[in-house]
């Protein structure tokens, strides 16, 4: 797990944290593979007891998108209890894929 790099916040985030874990979904309007990454994810963060799903709309929080370098949608991160990332990518994600990262992040 990575100990460097930038934190996320609820100030950045527009929601809370989960207590093991968070899923942060970036996506825009007219992305068809952005619907079918929200369910896997909210699937999952369903599944799992403490984490926490979290979709940004890409378009409206710009300066988020560049200090990240999101340069697709979807972009999935997974982020610790305390915000780092420590996992990234991008397209549709396999929800056997995400169940795996998250076990970097717990």
């Amino acid at each position: 797990m990575r100990e460097d790099g930038p934190r996320l916040g609820a100030a950045q985030l527009g929601a809370e944290l989960g207590e093991r874990a968070t899923l942060v979904q970036f996506s825009s309007a007219f992305c068809q593979p952005c619907r079918a990454t929200r369910r896997t994810l909210a699937d999952v963060a369903a599944m799992v007891a403490g984490v926490a799903h979290v979709e940004i709309d890409a378009e409206e929080h710009l300066a988020l998108v560049r200090a990240l370098d999101i340069r697709a949608t979807p972009t999935v991160l997974v982020l610790d209890r305390a915000g780092r990332i420590v996992r990234r990518a991008a397209g549709q994600p396999r929800r056997a894929d995400v169940i795996a990262a998250l076990g970097e992040a717990v």
